[in-house]
């Protein structure tokens, strides 16, 4: 199933052009992950553009020798004009400094992570856990319940207020998603 998450994954033409430069990207530990990576195969189900309504390219990567917000924006600098001429958003984020950040925003504790693939692990939902780079596919949770649409709470983040708010805005794109309440379709 692997070789065919990344062939679809691959008609999406930004995650190609950003597989294609990672290279110069030179993150530490990075990873492209989340909803440009489900999203362009829920969009392939339903008969979508790869691209179709993809918000923003994230990409992980994994810095605990800098843990500054200046140093997160250098980077981030660094993949604006890499990226810049896809005409797409990509955000990139330290996984080592989200515990000093995450609670102020989300409202809910974060424990310090110990490398990037960590970060993909706490994703709210244990289908969209996933992130690539072009020597590996990182997929924690498998990826039938990527294509099979079940949506369910990820015992790392059992913070069920985001849980319900992200699913229902992923069944409001793709409406044949199906949300597991605890092993109840």
């Amino acid at each position: 199933m692997q070789n065919r998450f990344l062939t679809d994954v691959l008609t999406n033409r930004n995650n190609k052009a950003i597989l294609e430069r990672w290279d110069a990207l030179a993150l530490p530990d990075g990873w492209l992950v989340a909803g440009c990576l489900f999203q362009t195969i829920w969009n392939k189900q339903a008969g979508r553009a790869p691209e179709a309504d993809i918000k923003d390219y994230d990409l992980f990567y994994y810095d605990a020798n800098d843990l500054s917000e200046a140093r997160e924006q250098e980077v981030q600098a660094r993949v604006d004009k890499l990226l810049g001429d896809l005409g797409i958003t990509v955000e990139a984020c330290n996984q080592a400094r989200v515990h000093l950040w995450y609670e102020s925003y989300f409202g809910h504790p974060y424990d310090a992570l110990a490398c990037a693939a960590d970060g993909i692990d706490r994703f709210l939902i244990p289908a969209t856990c996933v992130g690539i780079r072009p020597d590996a596919i990182y997929a924690p949770n498998g990826l039938a319940m990527l294509y099979e649409g079940i949506l369910s709470m990820n015992p790392l983040t059992p913070y069920r207020d985001m849980f319900e708010q992200k699913a229902a805005s992923y069944q409001s794109r793709w409406p044949w998603l199906r949300i597991d309440q605890g092993g109840m379709i």
